[in-house]
């Protein structure tokens, strides 16, 4: 199984970040999977079917959402590095996000 997914909230509006970029790499930089969140800020499946065991990162394009909106932000960008300890399971890495901050917890 070992897939992944991922939500960002804005705590600034307490609401979903929708429209927000994410790109999925190996640490090395490949890139390997990509999308948009959604009205829900969320994005359900990212990257391959199956991640093997290994660090990977996730990268937020926050500057941009913050541009959209016309709020100025502090954080371009947001990179989230983690580990795939078991292939088979399901790794969620929730956001929350707000022009001067962020936290990221693992998720189910």
């Amino acid at each position: 199984m070992g897939t992944l997914s991922t939500h960002v909230l804005d705590t600034s509006l307490g609401k979903p970040a929708a429209g927000i970029t994410v790109v999925l790499e190996t640490v090395a930089g490949q890139p390997i999977g990509d999308g948009i969140t959604d009205g829900d800020g969320r994005i359900g499946g990212i990257g391959p079917e199956r991640l093997e065991a290994g660090d990977y990162r996730l990268r937020f394009a926050s500057g941009g959402y913050f541009a959209a909106r016309g709020v100025e932000g502090f954080y371009p960008e947001v990179v989230v590095v983690f580990t795939i300890a078991d292939a088979d399971q399901h790794y969620h890495v929730p956001v929350l996000l707000n022009p001067f901050g962020y936290s990221t917890y693992r998720g189910s």
